[in-house]
């Protein structure tokens, strides 16, 4: 982090220190989590929805922070008054910490962020733009998802003195949200990936999600550049919001006047992985097998190329860093082999009816026998997608048809969320064991220990609050009994 003394702090925030504050603290880390604090750390007591962060000063002050933000004056059990900056939001106070850092490191290095937003893929696209930034100059990204008012800056704390490019994840549950993010760190590139149903409840409408998201393109400068997604009409219509310049991408043979990196003859090899030739504006194209798993993964990685690209990192560069490049962030698409040949597929850090739908298809064409061998047993285990507001029921309704439609042999759906999908899919004329409806995650648990057999291939699929994320990791682990682990 960039060291910031008590003074600067102040300035910044325009909090008032405690008597106790000591007039030469030099802050070296922020951290939002007691369990994360370590020698010289500025520890905020940021209110939760579950726990407040003042009721834990005292466990950070003991790990090593040298001082709180806080939105109170807090003590010690003798009564003593703790080393605070007092401010009126402490969340607030975080941002405008880390608008200084950024701002700071621009003036320094001129350092450069992107912001990356889009109801799917953000976390991939980050992985991999980071992948390529990285090669050339110091980077600093998200881990996780981290995208929100906390997250953003606990991104930016992280940037050191010699930091070049910030890769901003940016996430929004209502109207104004990224807006409140890009006045905070500014990008230069803004990258819009798609506008899907996810949180549509929270918005109150798709149309309202497309408003949101359209909020990165028009904070881009006239000197900014805005990359979307030819193919999703609602994120390319938004190049009339723009000041900035435009490029699009995608895989059509039609590329529109301001296309920047494309894909052409893309197909998906016997692993499931993306293959393509990368076209770039300036001529140059290179063919890329991808270690992503999916289809739907070639818009997120021309999403990071033509970022990249916007940046002036070579071709030779970009392609060379995509070849083979997975995710960094857990449970995205995230394939593992057991011991006894059965394929676990974890993609249950989130869910949305879009990439419920992409991770169906890509388990059905792994699903499918090469050159005439018999194919592989497939499991979908979904668990429910949340905040989709009045069209949960029906969202759900399509998946379990859809599931059928593919031919995926096994549905196993888990709560009463779901359970839509577990209907529609008997309807739809899977009968007697090749659908299956649990209430629980641990009676799924129980029922693939029992049937999963050798070189079935499951799909574990979910919003997070779902947990199927870890049923996923337990059934990679298991190994049933009598067999070698």
């Amino acid at each position: 982090m960039i060291e910031l003394s008590l003074t600067d702090l102040l300035k910044i925030t325009g909090g008032e220190a405690t008597a106790s504050a000591a007039s030469d603290t030099v802050v070296t880390s922020v951290t939002t989590d007691s369990r994360e604090v370590t020698a010289g750390c500025l520890f905020v007591a940021k209110p939760g929805e579950f726990s407040d962060g003042h009721a834990f000063i005292d466990k950070a002050l003991a790990s090593g922070a040298v001082l709180a933000l806080a939105e109170r004056q807090t003590y010690d059990d003798a009564r003593a008054v703790h080393p605070s900056i007092i401010v009126d939001d402490a969340v607030e106070a975080m941002g405008k910490i880390a608008a200084h850092i950024v701002e700071y490191l621009k003036a320094k290095n001129d350092a450069k962020v992107i912001g990356i937003t889009g109801s799917a893929g953000k976390t991939t696209t980050k992985d991999l733009l980071a992948g390529i930034l990285s090669r050339v100059a110091p980077t600093v990204s998200p881990i996780g998802s981290y995208n929100g008012e906390v997250g953003v800056p606990l991104t930016v704390f992280s940037a050191t003195e010699d930091t070049k490019f910030f890769v901003i994840e940016m996430g929004a549950t209502g109207v104004g949200h990224l807006t409140y993010l890009t006045d905070m760190v500014h990008p230069h590139v803004g990258v819009v990936l798609c506008v899907g149903t996810a949180h549509a409840g929270e918005f109150g409408g798709v149309e309202n999600i497309e408003k949101a998201k359209g909020e990165l393109v028009e904070a881009l400068d006239a000197d900014g550049i805005a990359i979307l997604n030819a193919e999703d009409p609602r994120v390319a219509r938004m190049e009339s919001r723009a000041r900035a310049q435009v490029r699009f991408f995608g895989t059509s043979e039609q590329k529109p006047e301001r296309a920047g990196v494309w894909a052409a003859d893309v197909i998906v090899n016997s692993s499931g992985q993306p293959r393509l030739t990368l076209q770039f504006p300036d001529g140059y194209s290179q063919r890329i097998t991808s270690g992503l798993l999916g289809r739907h993964h070639v818009g997120n990685i021309l999403a990071a190329a033509n970022a990249a690209y916007a940046l002036d990192i070579s071709p030779q560069i970009i392609a060379e860093s995509l070849e083979g490049q997975r995710a960094n962030s857990r449970w995205r698409m995230e394939r593992g082999e057991r011991a006894d040949g059965v394929s676990i597929i974890n993609d249950a850090y989130n869910a949305n009816p879009e990439s419920m739908r992409a991770a169906l298809v890509t388990l059905a064409e792994l699903g499918l026998g090469e050159d005439g061998a018999p194919g592989r047993r497939t499991w979908a285990v979904l668990g429910e997608m949340l905040e989709l507001g009045d069209k949960s029921i029906h969202e759900h309704d399509l998946l379990g048809r859809m599931a059928v439609r593919m031919n995926i042999k096994k549905l196993v759906v888990v709560g009463r969320g779901a359970k839509p999908a577990y209907n529609s899919a008997v309807l739809e004329g899977s009968w007697g064991d090749e659908a299956f409806y649990v209430e629980s995650v641990d009676e799924a648990r129980d029922l693939l220990q029992k049937e999963l057999q050798p070189g079935d291939i499951a799909l574990f699929k979910s919003s997070n609050g779902a947990g199927l994320r870890f049923l996923g990791d337990d059934i990679a682990a298991f190994v049933k009994e009598g067999e070698d682990a």
